[in-house]
């Protein structure tokens, strides 16, 4: 089997896709920990490589890897700045339970249920998680919430396709029932500070 320096030099004699330092930009790294293991998922222009972390540090395996399963190969880079690279690569990554699988892979809600007066629920895979409708149609707001009360980092997508899933789930959306006990209205002041983004403290007139 050639070593990942030789597998890289027979790619580029064939002629595959070399970007520069401008074009090689990833969406981000995850960090998924659980069960003794630390999984790095970088994900790339819809991809997703998975690295261990020794993979990430090494650049030639880095390089094949990402040639291998996303079809380009990145820049070379200097190795002082290559490890530069990872290693603040590494502290921004996003970190989340591994679980069975990744658990924003493939995501899906399994209900959006409305409780009037712009209060709302998503229901995720046995969670209910409370949103008020600024916060719903607030990509950034809802990506956040999501992943602080669900351990889930729900996809970035376009603001415009992101726009058109939340007014087809508002449309979709299912009519509280008389007998709702997933939301009183207790449970929905005491949860407002929080949902309107008031600090420790804070009421909405300070």
């Amino acid at each position: 089997m050639p070593s990942d320096s030789q597998f890289i030099l027979k790619s580029i004699s064939q002629g595959c896709v070399m970007l520069a330092d401008d074009e090689f930009v990833i969406d981000r790294l995850v960090k998924y920990f659980g069960n003794g293991r630390i999984r790095w998922h970088v994900e790339f222009r819809g991809h997703r490589i998975e690295l261990t972390t020794g993979q990430l540090k090494k650049q030639p395996t880095f390089r094949r890897k990402m040639l291998e399963q996303a079809g380009v190969l990145p820049p070379q880079r200097a190795g002082t700045n290559y490890r530069r690279w990872a290693l603040d690569l590494r502290k921004n990554a996003v970190e989340l339970p591994w679980r069975d699988r990744p658990v924003d892979v493939g995501f899906a809600i399994d209900r959006l249920t409305s409780h009037g007066d712009e209060r709302w629920t998503v229901e995720y895979q046995g969670k209910a998680i409370k949103f008020t409708t600024t916060k719903l149609r607030r990509q950034v707001s809802f990506r956040k919430r999501m992943l602080a009360k669900a351990k889930v980092l729900p996809p970035q997508l376009d603001p415009a396709a992101y726009r058109k899933w939340i007014d087809w789930l508002i449309q979709n959306a299912s009519d509280p029932q008389a007998d709702d006990a997933l939301m009183t209205e207790k449970s929905w002041l005491d949860d407002l500070p929080e949902l309107a983004g008031w600090q420790n403290g804070d009421s909405p007139t300070s």
